[in-house]
């Protein structure tokens, strides 16, 4: 598409919004940006815009319709809201950043997406291809505007994104040469109309692709292994408790990869310095990946062992008297938590709550029975919490996290799990996971040791 002399619309000033606006300025278009948010607040991405690129802020009643040629939109503007809708009444082209700049890339696409792992895995893959030689960009929902790659020559040999369900809303042409679906389980139903609609925009990563390009999923997971029937490109598979023909699994707590009749042993599960089952499944889909793309066995080892994760992941905060704290603020959503769970032996105190999502609680209730010692719930969720986990009697409600920690910490003996894993948003009471995840981290670190 010819962008020259094109009126065209971004909505939503974050970072992809800044980055689309500024491709679009680059190709010859005329740019108009309008965002909910006020001047005041956007000031820091307004700074990086291009000089040209016109402002409609405060809402979107004094952007001009009429003369909008196409629209591009931000992840986190919802695909449903009325402006967009206003904007099809008209008949105006939408689509999504990812879908904008990948017309724009000339380099093979990875695109991994799923519930939960997606940067911790994006991360991994990222530096095994890069340890391997491979000039690759890393970007997406991980935090670097896929439009970046472009603004910057586009010169990559890969291009690996980590792509979230808001990114897939908006995809036309989206073809990834590798694709890989890590898990499904319910998340952002608060967005999304139902579970179907949610799974049928993780189809979206795979739904353009042909005979020559690779699908990986997890045949571990029920709904992502399901879509075998409908993929026209090569399967391949990872999976923590069966071998495969095609992919990477567990065998005598090796982790093999093996593909057209050949296999390697990439490690053994020892080398893994990630905490918890989950981060085996997040690693097998790197290896997977990796492998297609002809990085050594070895390679793969060397960049395993040394890879320690990714902040507010199952991330060692602290170890008092024997009480280790474990910040897994990232698990805003039941399916982490339920993940986090599984992955001690340990009693384990936890804390969780936060903003719901429209979840269902219910599918923690055996796992808390069976492995918390003590629960200890905050945020607007904890009521709806104690709901779903009637019965369960070790629980108290906390105003703050500085008082659940205290509570937790208070109740902790030697050899117990304290666990932040709040299968919530935290958007009641931070700025984002971020946020409680770092005052979490301040919280701990400020105990006293007591004798």
């Amino acid at each position: 598409m010819d962008f020259k002399n094109k009126n065209t619309l971004v909505v939503g000033l974050a970072r992809s919004g800044v980055s689309a606006a500024n491709l679009l300025h680059k190709l010859g278009a005329n740019v108009t940006v309008t965002d909910e948010k006020g001047e005041d607040e956007l000031l820091e991405n307004i700074k990086r815009l291009s000089k040209g690129v016109s402002l409609k802020l405060g809402g979107h009643d004094s952007v001009n319709i009429n003369e909008i040629d196409l629209t591009i939109i931000s992840p986190g503007v919802p695909w449903d809201s009325p402006f967009l809708n206003k904007l099809r009444r008209k008949g105006i082209r939408i689509m999504s950043e990812v879908e904008f700049a990948f017309q724009q890339l000339q380099a093979p696409f990875i695109a991994i997406t799923g519930t939960n792992g997606k940067t911790t895995t994006t991360t991994l893959t990222g530096d095994m291809l890069k340890r391997g030689g491979k000039k690759v960009f890393v970007g997406g929902n991980i935090g670097n505007p896929l439009c970046e790659e472009v603004l910057n020559g586009g010169n990559s040999e890969l291009v690996l994104s980590e792509i979230s369900t808001f990114q897939m809303e908006g995809i036309e042409t989206f073809k990834p040469y590798i694709s890989a679906i890590l898990n499904i389980t319910p998340d952002h139903l608060d967005r999304h109309e139902s579970m179907d609609e949610y799974i049928e925009l993780k189809k979206r990563v795979f739904i353009n692709q042909d005979e020559n390009d690779y699908m990986i999923l997890n045949l571990d997971d029920e709904i992502a292994a399901g879509f075998s029937t409908e993929v026209r490109g090569k399967k391949v598979f990872f999976s923590r408790l069966k071998e495969v023909e095609n992919g990477a699994f567990v065998r005598e707590d090796k982790i093999i990869f093996k593909n057209d009749g050949r296999e390697e042993t990439v490690c053994s599960l020892k080398d893994l310095k990630l905490i918890g089952v989950h981060n085996i499944e997040n690693t097998l889909a790197s290896v997977a990946i990796s492998g297609i793309c002809g990085i050594s066995g070895k390679i793969m080892r060397d960049v395993i062992s040394e890879f320690k994760g990714i902040k507010h992941r199952m991330e060692l905060v602290r170890e008092i008297r024997g009480i280790r704290f474990i910040n897994d603020s990232k698990g805003t959503n039941v399916g982490a938590t339920v993940k986090s769970l599984q992955s001690f032996n340990e009693p384990i105190i936890l804390i969780a709550g936060g903003k719901d999502k429209g979840s269902d609680y219910l599918p923690l209730k055996g796992l808390i029975e069976d492995r918390v010692k003590f629960l200890i719930l905050i945020g607007d969720a904890k009521k709806k919490i104690a709901k779903n986990l009637n019965g369960f009697k070790n629980r108290i409600e906390a105003d703050t996290l500085e008082n659940a920690v205290k509570e937790g910490y208070k109740r902790a003996k030697s050899g117990d799990i304290v666990l932040l894993s709040p299968a919530c948003a935290s958007f009641d009471m931070f700025r984002d996971y971020e946020d409680r995840g770092e005052q979490f981290k301040e919280i701990v670190n400020g105990l006293k040791i007591e004798n």
